[in-house]
């Protein structure tokens, strides 16, 4: 059983969340979605979550999917507003309105903002999946000079041109509103990402939540120097961190998105689903 239903995040702002039910689940799990990326693109394997025995929670950041508000010209948001706002809100919800435990499930940017969040020591865990800084020279060395263009070259003549980030008529990213991609692009040429460019460093040494991260091999976009250097930022949480291989899960590609899309279910029940149960790390 799945429905969806608005959640008032701020005055003027609201957002779109969706929620796969099942009878006495053990868990609920908050499907944190990554950078312009909605939440519908996540929902075959919510609903395959629910059919394992939890009740799943997904959700668009404002400005975003479902949440979209408009006119993307007239509507803003920062990706602090993402956390603060939005993600809060559905943290929020979660905490209030179910009596057993909350599992943040996180797909890459969804685990970089889990420091700004209150109530983070009600989680129960923290399953990070391709998430890492996105400091542009610790990139993959095939994007360094894409991401370096982006940034110095592209976004800031754009934003004020066009009024937000046209990323879906680009190829790049996604629809992303203007305040958004001016942080992001702050929080990339960074050497400390967010964390640096916010000064966030002791608010995020003090999340104390298990963190289960998987990384992978394959990812085209990230590498071993950016999943660490985020990882570590959440200095006193107790974490377990698996950098896995295609091979590993005798599939021919695991990637940054790939892993969502329906054909990945062999992916679903041998990697990602067993975290959700797995022991805590200490």
């Amino acid at each position: 059983m799945s429905n969806s239903f608005t959640l008032e995040s701020a005055p003027g702002r609201s957002i779109r969340v969706h929620q796969f039910a099942t009878d006495n689940a053990e868990k609920v799990v908050i499907m944190a979605p990554a950078m312009a990326v909605p939440q519908r693109y996540y929902h075959e394997f919510c609903q395959w979550l629910a059919q394992q025995g939890y009740h799943v929670l997904s959700f668009d950041y404002f400005g975003i999917g479902d949440s979209h508000g408009g006119n993307l010209r007239q509507v803003d948001s920062s990706i602090s507003d993402w956390a603060r706002y939005d993600a809060q809100t559905v943290l929020n919800y979660a905490l209030d309105n179910f009596k057993v435990p909350v599992v943040w499930f996180a797909h890459s940017i969804g685990g970089q903002l889990f420091g700004m969040l209150e109530r983070h020591d009600e989680v129960e865990r923290m399953v990070t999946v391709a998430t890492g800084t996105g400091f542009w020279r610790d990139t993959k060395p095939s994007l360094k000079y894409k991401s370096w263009v982006l940034w110095r070259g592209i976004v800031p003549w754009l934003l004020p041109l066009v009024g937000y980030f046209p990323g879906e008529r680009l190829g790049i990213v996604g629809n992303v509103p203007r305040s958004a991609m001016a942080q992001w692009r702050k929080w990339c040429l960074h050497p400390d990402y967010l964390v640096g460019a916010e000064d966030l460093y002791k608010r995020y040494a003090r999340v104390s939540t298990p963190i289960i991260s998987l990384a992978f091999s394959d990812d085209e976009l990230l590498t071993p120097r950016n999943i660490t250097a985020m990882h570590d930022f959440y200095a006193s949480a107790p974490q377990r961190r698996h950098f896995v291989t295609p091979e590993d899960l005798d599939v021919d590609a695991i990637r940054h998105f790939s892993l969502f899309r329906p054909r990945s279910q062999q992916v679903w029940e041998k990697l990602l689903a067993p975290q959700l149960s797995a022991a805590l790390p200490e």
